[in-house]
Order: C-alpha cells, then structure tokens, then sequence
C-alpha cells in the first residue's frame, strides 16, 4: 500500500459504550478474537511490533488452565507520554482490552503494571476499576485486575525485568526461552501487552478489523498515538496513520529548522534531514513506541548523544556484562573524542562495540543501545569529533 501522506485519527480516544463492546466480544469465541487480530495486522504499540494476535494464539494454546494478561504501563521511555493520557482519559478501554484478550487466550485475572511517576493517576484509576468490575460482574464474565506499581527502573518496561517486579524480586531480565506465551508472570503462561496496544484491540473488536486497516500500510496496519516534543510549535499527543514519512511529520509539526527527529525515543533511531523524505515512520521503515524529538539547528548533537548514553549507563540493570560495562565504555568513548583525547578514527571502534552489544546484551536496554548511538554517530560525526 502506498504512502497517504500524514492522516490524523481518533480512534484510541473516541467515546464508546464499553458495556456494549464488552456484551460484543464475549459473545465471541476465542478463536473469533484472535482471528479479528490477525486480520487486522495488528502489531504491538510498545515499539517491538509483535503481531498482537500471534501472542494471543500461542497463549491461548497453552494447556496450563492459569493464565494472566499483564497491561505494561511502564512507561519509561524519555519522550513518551501517551499511555499516561489513555490511562488518564480512557482507562475503561485500557480494562476492557484486558478483558477481551482475557477472553481470547483464557485468562481470569489481569495486572497492570504502573509507572512509579504515575502514582498519582491511582485515586481515579481505582474508581474505573470498580465500575469495570461491577460491569463485567453484570454482563457475567469472570474476569478481575489488580493494579502493581513499579519503583522508578527503566529495565522494569523490559517484560520479564516487569514479571520479577510483579512477583516481589528485584527487576531483572530473565533468560529466554522459555517466552512469556509459555512461562510469564509467575511462570504462567502470559500475555503482556502496552496500554496502547490493548486499547486498540478493543477498538477493532468495536469497529471491525476492516475499518482498522484503512490506515497505515501493508507493514504498519492502523495508526498510532505519537508524544510530540522538542523544538516544536504544537508539543502534546497526536494519533496519527502509520506509514507516513519523516518528511511529512516535520511538515505539521516542525518549526522550520528541523535538522534531526529522534523516533522512538533514548531506544530509537536518529533520522537527519537529508533522509527526511526517504525514512517511513512505521515497521517497514522506522518504528517506534510513540516517542518523536524534533531537534533543530540550536541543538548540539553530541550533547543530546551524551545525555541519551548517560541515562544508559544509569539504567543498566549491571546483570549482564555488554550493556553494564559497554554503556560505560561507549559513553567514556565519546567523551574522550569531544575533548581530542581520541582521535576520530575511535569513533569506529565504538561503533564496533554497540554492534557487539547488540547482539550480546541480555535484554533490550543493551541491545537497543547502538540505535541512537549508530545513527547520530553515522550521521553527526562533525558535531562530535573534536
């Protein structure tokens, strides 16, 4: 499917009769809920992009009888603010995604997992809950969900550093396999899923997988909700079609002298001017968890690579040894470049190192490391070298 061009949506902030929707779904099979995701081509809001209705398929053949639907809203990410809006405004949708994934794989219990800054949000949070679970009780399905909250640890939107936190231990990523479809929250099978991406579902079920794929492209099915911010006239949150390019974003929401967009946040991709135009905003191009930096030619480079390597480096779990001491040496690295005490050609090896990480790093802090670092580097190097 070809690009549209930037098509603003409402779909994940729409008012709906949720008793209406959830009456809808369970009056589905399983196998219909999942088949809905599948022809949807929706893919997770997280930024990973796992097809949402693989996960429930997998999950839902699991023969183990307790499974769990865990909502991840732990959301870390530097740049991303819209999970804390739906939570805020459409929290009812966020429950009610849990509940229809809660039917599609089996499920009778749910956790949401709260960023520890989004304490705030519980008061209200708890008075949605009760209504949801007075209204589920009404329509006859048994189902519940119990808010945990996190402590600040940006490892913890990891999903299984989330699981160890959930059950009472120190966050930290666990090997895999075995993958949360077969051994999740408390060593059940389990599928987590980003606020976002279960508010969508709910949407589908509501409107009908075809509606949904009138947006985006063949790769990035739908739109997506996009926290804006940086240099910027029009910062907030915006839902947005997939598919559109970098071009197309800096034309609505730059200020004239965009010279890079940060998509996806600390994790993402560092896309420059001159590849504006060629650079999708979606699976087949760049994807992202909602997060979109705008910076223009006041910003110095280096100085946004240095703050992203630093928030690394303090948020590295230390379990494994690639990202603990690569995000030292990466970071160091560059610092000894921007004072002359390393000549320019260092700046290669450094690179090698983020490729080394990326493959060798427990988890996705390591592993995504090299993305900004790579792509400011690559593209960037005169604001770097001394």
């Amino acid at each position: 499917m070809e690009n549209k061009g930037l098509t603003k949506v409402d779909l994940i902030f729409e008012k709906i009769d949720s008793k209406k929707v959830m009456v809808k779904a369970f009056a589905m099979s399983s196998a219909e809920i999942i088949q809905s995701m599948l022809d949807s081509g929706l893919k997770g809001r997280g930024g990973a992009g796992f097809p949402t209705g693989l996960k429930w398929k997998y999950t839902a053949a699991e023969k183990n009888p307790d499974k769990y639907i865990v909502c991840n809203a732990d959301e870390g990410e530097p740049g991303t603010f819209k999970d804390r809006e739906i939570l805020d405004r459409v929290s009812n949708k966020v429950h009610g995604g849990m509940a229809i994934a809660g039917k599609a794989i089996g499920a009778k219990k749910g956790f949401v997992y709260l960023r520890g800054e989004y304490r705030y949000l519980l008061p209200k949070l708890m008075i949605e809950l009760d209504s949801f679970h007075k209204m589920i009780h009404e329509i006859g399905f048994d189902f519940s969900i119990e808010y945990r909250m996190g402590s600040g640890a940006y490892i913890c939107g990891e999903e299984s550093a989330l699981f160890e936190s959930i059950e009472g231990k120190r966050g930290e990523p666990r090997n895999k396999p075995p993958y949360p479809t077969t051994s999740g929250v408390f060593e059940k099978p389990t599928s987590i899923n980003n606020v976002e991406t279960l508010v969508t579902a709910m949407m589908i079920i509501h409107h009908g997988a075809q509606n949904f794929i009138q947006y985006g492209t063949k790769d990035s099915r739908g739109s997506k909700v996009f926290s804006v911010s940086g240099d910027t006239p029009t910062p907030g949150i915006f839902e947005l079609a997939l598919g559109m390019t970098v071009q197309q974003f800096v034309n609505e929401f730059g200020d004239g002298d965009t010279k890079a967009v940060q998509v996806g946040g600390a994790s993402g991709f560092c896309v420059p001017r001159k590849k504006f135009a060629e650079t999708i905003i979606g699976f087949e191009g760049v994807p992202t968890g909602g997060s979109m930096k705008l910076f223009n030619s006041s910003r110095s480079m280096y100085n946004v690579l240095h703050n992203y390597l630093d928030f690394f480096t303090e948020e590295s779990c230390g379990q494994c040894t690639p990202c603990r001491v690569g995000c030292q040496q990466l970071l160091k690295g560059v610092e000894k470049v921007k004072k002359g005490e390393a000549k320019s050609t260092y700046l290669t090896e450094l690179v090698k190192l983020a490729d080394t990480m990326k493959i060798a790093a427990k988890c996705g802090l390591g592993q995504s490391v090299g993305n900004a670092f790579k792509s400011i580097v690559g593209n960037f190097k005169e604001e770097i070298i001394y």
